[in-house]
Parts: structure tokens; C-alpha cells; sequence
């Protein structure tokens, strides 16, 4: 859609026509080199002419600067054909009054025309003349009703060693290509030249304007057809309804994209009407489909990154020399670095993206040094205004390199316990025993309790009324301990066999007596459990007379 349009951008307009008003000379570290000379172009309507040359070499045989030379060409060019208003429209008027007065001179100086070099586009001719000093080749324009040519520049040695020719044969060569560049720019410039382009351009932003009415209006139909339409599709209503809810969904972002692209056009259309903006608005129409390149750029680069990422880290959680006590943790680990990685991954090439469009843009890529500074102030300030989150980023990388928890593990972080079900570059997100997510930034971690890093602990705590046998039953327990331990069941899961730690307070309501497990990661709770079950069980057992 967008080439087609710049087809009948250009039907507007006369081809070969330029675009951009000529800007400030580009400093001189950035002005092109080729071997031992600096290049600047002449540009005439924005598009360049010729390319004058400077040495590279310092010393007053280097000449003037190519990028000065060029500045001041194209300020003789200008007066050839721009109209320009030398004077602000108070001097204009105080002109006025002091001629039909009788006080002010002969001339109008505030006219654009003042110096008599408008006209005709025919009756402009550009010559070579050559000074008397040096011999040096001129070239000038002669304009009817002046006397003498004007003088528009001196082709210097290194203009002719950089094009391999002699000065008066490039004098030549440049003379046609301006004559002929100059006529045109004086027809672009003609009052019936701007009223058929404003014509124009006005039938061909209407044609969009009904295009975009039409395309935003299918595009809010679909939108309120695809809730129903998903619904229909979750339900499973007919065969078809999913293969109707994708293309409808596919349709609507397409239709999306069309209003993006025709209101880009219609922009373009609008510079289109300037004088001298051709390439600005070509540059504005393609800068969607540049933008989509870049976007797909970013988008393969992103895949083969993540591709990457997962297989340097599996191949570091396939270390055989890793312990196998270790082997579990380093898998838990795999998953949530995988996850963040990717994440940071996608991160990092979407800002790529961002500064890669923004570097792109015609009139940004072309900032002086002081508005890139300004630009750094300003994100400055925003790093002090998001700082709270530069914080929390730190803190996740911080956290996640030093392994102090991964996905998976129980954690207790600010008196919050619940097992982490994600890591995040901002935040960590636990899942309480209530079931309810809480999500804690992470410069909030700092302090945190795993419970289930490489293995897990539990206290098996037993209330005993004052009348118990201790000795007896604390014989109980430990047998029990011990058969625990035995059983194939939970054997696999116990890191340690449980130990009696004793008495462990004394209590208005008895003896409490705890004991220890040492289980593997994530086990603890169910292994306490069954354990807790068994001990209860046999001192009711022995409690009810059956044999201890």
C-alpha cells in the first residue's frame, strides 16, 4: 500500500524534484571524507548538485572548508530562486509610509525581489568567468536587468583533483547541471506550479481522508464483533468459529495498520504542498514500511538471542562434574535464569529498536551536539523521576546472579511466606498457602528467608500432658524416629534420620517435645506431616495400654 501510494505521491509533483530545505553544515569530524579531502554537497531544493572538496591537510594550503564553501554556495543559489522577506513586517510597512511620503529612497529594499535576481526560469544562465588573480574559474549567473553576473562560486584544484579533471572542465560540467537544476527550481517555485500542487494535493487528501473514515469504521465493527466471536470460539460453537475468530482478529489488526499507514500519507500528502518538500514526505510515507523492517530486524535477532541464551544455560545445567546433591538446585536455577534472560533479552532489543527508530527519523537524525545534550538532560532527569525503578532492576539482577532464591522455592520475605512462582527484572511474585500472588519489588528482598534451598528443615513439635511418663515417652519417640527412618516409603526423602532435640518448653498445658527433619528441598511439609500422624498415633497406642 505504502509503494503504491508513493506512486501517486510522485504524480503530484514533478519527478526529480527535491526535498528538504537546506540545514547548517555538519560539523567537521562529521563531514564525509574521501582520501585526503572533506566533502560537502550543494544542495539546491534539498538535493544535492555538486560536491565541493577541501585538503584534509591544516595549513593555509588547504583552502576554505568544504563544509563553509558548501553553506555559502547554497546561500547564492537560494537567491536564484526562493523569494525571501529581508525585512519583519513592521520595517515593511514603516518602508511604505516613508516612500509614498516622499522621504525613504528610490528602491524597495524590504521587496523579495530587491537585488533583481528573480525572473524567469528561461532567462536565467549560469557562465564561467575566471578572475583576473590566479586564474581561477567562476561560475556566475546572468540575470536580465543586471549588470553584472552574480557570482555563485570558484572551482578550486581540489575540486577538480577530487573529480579527476581539470578546473576548466568541471567548471563546465557544473555550469549545465546548475543552469539546468536552477530553471527548475524557478518553475517549482512559479505561482501556477504551487496552486496546481495545492490542488492537487487537496483532491488526493481527500481520497485518503475517506479511506481512513472508512477503513477506522470496519476497524470498530470488527472490534465489537471479536468478544462474541471469542466466545463462540471457547465454546466451541460450530467447526468454524475458531478459523472466524482468527481472521476476523487478523483483519482488525490489518485494518489497524491501514489507518496508521493512510495517516502517515495524509501528512505526506500535506509537506507535499510546500515548495521543496518532496523528499521530507517520501521520507515521512516510507518511514512506516522502515520502521516494520526494523521492527522484523529486531524481532529475528530477538529469536536467535533467546535461542542462544537457552542453549549456553543448558549447557551449563548439564555440568557432569556438578555434585548431585547440587545436580536439583542447578535445574531449578536453569529455569528461572532462563525465564529472566529471555526476558532481559526482549527488553534489551526493544530499547535497541526504540533508539535504532528514533536515530532514523530524519529531522532527529540530524540534532547539533547541544541537542543531544539536552536530550541526555532530559533523560537524566527521568532516571531521577524512575529511579524507584532502576532500583528494583538492580536488585532483581543482584538477586537472581546471587542465587537467593529461584522459582519454586518457599520464601519468606517481609513476613510474607509463600513459594515463589516467578522472578521477575522488577518484582518477585510468592504464592501464599491462601492462594492469594503477592508481588514484592525486588529492592524489597534484600532480606529473605529460603526455606527450600538445596534442602529443607522442619520442627515436629509434640504437646505432653504433666502426667506422662517422659522417660517412657520420650523412649517412644525415639523408636518411632528411628522406624520412620526405616520406612522405604519416606527413606528417600529424608536427608538425615530425625533427631529428638528434647524438652523444649514446659507450658501451662504440658511438656512440649520436638524433633528435627532434615528432608529434601520442598518435602519438609508433607514429611512432617506423615511424621506428626505416626507419633500421635503410637503414643495413643501406648497411652491405651498397648504393648510401647
Amino acid at each position: 500500500m505504502a509503494t503504491a501510494l508513493a506512486a501517486l505521491l510522485l504524480v503530484i509533483v514533478q519527478p526529480g524534484l527535491s526535498a528538504e530545505s537546506p540545514g547548517p553544515p555538519a560539523p567537521e569530524d562529521s563531514q564525509p571524507m574521501a582520501g585526503s579531502f572533506r566533502l560537502s554537497q550543494v544542495r539546491i531544493l534539498g538535493v544535492p548538485v555538486i560536491n565541493v572538496a577541501s585538503l584534509r591537510v591544516a595549513g593555509p594550503e588547504a583552502g576554505p572548508d568544504a563544509a563553509e564553501r558548501a553553506r555559502v554556495i547554497e546561500g547564492n543559489l537560494d537567491l536564484l530562486y526562493r523569494p525571501t522577506q529581508p525585512c519583519t513586517p513592521g520595517e515593511r510597512i514603516g518602508e511604505l509610509l516613508l516612500e509614498r511620503s516622499g522621504v525613504g529612497a528610490v528602491e524597495a529594499v524590504c521587496d523579495p525581489d530587491h537585488l533583481g535576481l528573480q525572473g524567469a526560469p528561461e532567462a536565467l544562465q549560469v557562465v564561467v568567468t575566471q578572475r583576473q588573480a590566479g586564474g581561477l574559474n567562476q561560475l556566475a549567473a546572468v540575470v536580465p536587468g543586471r549588470a553584472t553576473p552574480f557570482p555563485l562560486l570558484t572551482v578550486t584544484a581540489a575540486d577538480a583533483q577530487l573529480n579527476g579533471t581539470s578546473e576548466a572542465a568541471l567548471a563546465q560540467r557544473w555550469r549545465g547541471r546548475l543552469q539546468r537544476r536552477l530553471r527548475r527550481a524557478r518553475e517549482i517555485y512559479g505561482a501556477q506550479q504551487i496552486s496546481e500542487r495545492l490542488w492537487d494535493a487537496a483532491r488526493v487528501v481527500v481520497v485518503l481522508a475517506a479511506l481512513l473514515v472508512l477503513a477506522v469504521w470496519l476497524w470498530r465493527r470488527l472490534q465489537r464483533q471479536l468478544p462474541r466471536q471469542h466466545r463462540q470460539c471457547v465454546e466451541g460453537a460450530g467447526h468454524f468459529a475458531a478459523a472466524r475468530f482468527h481472521l476476523a482478529q487478523s483483519l482488525s489488526r490489518l485494518l489497524l495498520a491501514s489507518v496508521l499507514v493512510l495517516g502517515v500519507a495524509i501528512g505526506a500528502v500535506v509537506l507535499l504542498a510546500t515548495p521543496g518538500q518532496v523528499a521530507p514526505a517520501i521520507d515521512v510515507l516510507f518511514q512506516p514500511l522502515v520502521v516494520l523492517f526494523k521492527a522484523l530486524a529486531m524481532v529475528v535477532v530477538a529469536a536467535l538471542l533467546r535461542v542462544l541464551v537457552g542453549l549456553l544455560l543448558s549447557q551449563w545445567a548439564s555440568n557432569v562434574f556438578v555434585p548431585v546433591a547440587f545436580q536439583a538446585r542447578r535445574d531449578q536455577r536453569y529455569r528461572s535464569l532462563l525465564r529472566v534472560l529471555r526476558r532481559l533479552v526482549d527488553l534489551a532489543c526493544l530499547l535497541l529498536f526504540g533508539v535504532w527508530t528514533v536515530v532514523g527519523i530524519p529531522v532527529l537524525r540530524d540534532l547539533s551536539s547541544n541537542a543531544l545534550l539536552a536530550s541526555g538532560a532530559v533523560l537524566g532527569a527521568l532516571a531521577l523521576v524512575f529511579q524507584g525503578l532502576l532500583r528494583d532492576f538492580v536488585a532483581g539482577l543482584v538477586l537472581l546472579f546471587d542465587d537467593r532464591y529461584a522459582i519454586g522455592d518457599t520464601v519468606e520475605i517481609g513476613g510474607r511466606l509463600g513459594e515463589v512462582i516467578d522472578v521477575g527484572v522488577l518484582s518477585t511474585e510468592l504464592r501464599c498457602q491462601d492462594q492469594r500472588v503477592v508481588v514484592v519489588p525486588n529492592s524489597g528482598c534484600e532480606q529473605s528467608v529460603n526455606h527450600t534451598k538445596l534442602r529443607s528443615g522442619a520442627e515436629v513439635s509434640l504437646l505432653l500432658s504433666r502426667d506422662t511418663n517422659l522417660a517412657r515417652a520420650l523412649a517412644v519417640i525415639t523408636a518411632e524416629l528411628a522406624a520412620f527412618a526405616a520406612d522405604p516409603t519416606w527413606q528417600s526423602l529424608l536427608l538425615k534420620p530425625p533427631t529428638l532435640l528434647g524438652v523444649d518448653a514446659m507450658t501451662a498445658d504440658g511438656l512440649r517435645v520436638t524433633a528435627l527433619l532434615i528432608t529434601e528441598a520442598g518435602r519438609q511439609e508433607q514429611v512432617r506431616r506423615a511424621l506428626l500422624e505416626r507419633l500421635a498415633q503410637r503414643l495413643e497406642a501406648v497411652a491405651a495400654g498397648e504393648p510401647g
